[in-house]
C-alpha cells in the first residue's frame, strides 16, 4: 500500500465537474458525503490533517489548496482528493467569496 505522501503526490490532480449536480452525484457513487460551506474573502486554513478521506471542490470563486509540496488551484467545479492523514492548508483567493463543497468519506 503507498504512503501518505505517494498518494498526495498521485492525487493532486484536479477534477473537474460541469455541473454542480454531476459533482455530487459523483461524490455520492464513490461514498462521500458532500457539505456546502461558504468561506468570505481572506478565510485561511492552516495545515491540518483528517481522519478520513475526503474531496474539497468548489462551486463559485477561487481556492488555493497546498498538499504535499504541491499547490492547485480550484475555480468553479474543481475539486481535489484529500487522503486521510494528509497535511494540507487552503485559502480563498481573491475578493469574492468561496462556496465549497467538503465531502468526507466515513
Amino acid at each position: 500500500m503507498a504512503g501518505v505522501n505517494e498518494r498526495v503526490k498521485a492525487m493532486t490532480m484536479v477534477k473537474h465537474w460541469n455541473s454542480e449536480e454531476e459533482m455530487l452525484c459523483d461524490m455520492r457513487a464513490e461514498g462521500f458525503h458532500p457539505f456546502h460551506y461558504t468561506y468570505p474573502p481572506g478565510t485561511v486554513f492552516r495545515p491540518h490533517t483528517h481522519d478520513h478521506d475526503k474531496i474539497a471542490a468548489v462551486i463559485e470563486g477561487t481556492f488555493r489548496i497546498i498538499m504535499g509540496g504541491e499547490e492547485v488551484i480550484l475555480k468553479t467545479g474543481d475539486g481535489v482528493f484529500v487522503p486521510e492523514g494528509a497535511l494540507h492548508s487552503a485559502e480563498v483567493i481573491g475578493n469574492e467569496p468561496v462556496i465549497s463543497v467538503d465531502a468526507p468519506r466515513r
